[in-house]
């Protein structure tokens, strides 16, 4: 008996039925009124120029209107801006490896070359000795690097007139992202 697959109606066709179903609701409700639309100030047919509006004529006064003076609006005093004032946008960590001087190649070389004479006979000792010294003195070169590797940080503040500067540090700065700070004498202070 052959049997054939049932068909199955993909999801996203579901949805998208879905979703023309009530977008095609939603349409007829605002036809209908059923669903309140907004509507426009004038009530004038487009492309129809508005009738002039009689503005009313104000009534007689019996007595003479008071001379008052007027008295000008205070100006709101502009919000000043520090120019040496801003936030800490970002610190960043600067790793620096140290240049190797040699003693780590020569150290290497030879704890190498010393473990490298320990393999084999004849040939194969000389050349295990000869890989043990150059593999040592790369090794050694590499650890010497990474233990003068040096770390210093640059703070980026965000000023409150708009621009960016950075900052060095050498050791870990004190402050942390969002802080307040002010330049003085071209360095940082809390604000």
């Amino acid at each position: 008996m052959i049997t054939t697959p049932a068909n199955k109606t993909h999801p996203l066709v579901i949805i998208a039925s879905v979703a023309v179903i009530i977008f095609a609701a939603l349409g007829i409700g605002m036809m209908t009124g059923v669903i309140p639309v907004s509507k426009s100030e004038t009530s004038e047919p487009a492309g129809q120029p508005a009738a002039a509006k009689e503005t009313p004529k104000p009534a007689a006064r019996t007595e003479a209107p008071k001379a008052v003076a007027a008295k000008p609006a205070p100006n709101p005093a502009p919000a000043k801006v520090c120019a040496n004032c801003g936030t800490v946008e970002s610190v960043r960590v600067i790793e620096q490896t140290g240049e190797g001087s040699g003693l780590g190649a020569v150290a290497g070389g030879v704890a190498g070359a010393l473990l490298g004479s320990q393999v084999g006979q004849g040939r194969g000792n000389t050349a295990a000795t000869i890989v043990g010294a150059a593999g040592g003195a790369y090794a050694g070169h590499q650890v010497e690097k990474q233990m003068k590797k040096q770390k210093s940080y640059e703070l980026t503040v965000r000023m409150d007139d708009g621009t960016s500067r950075s900052f060095p540090f050498s050791a870990e700065p004190a402050y942390q992202v969002g802080d307040k700070v002010k330049v003085v004498d071209g360095a940082l202070t809390r604000n």
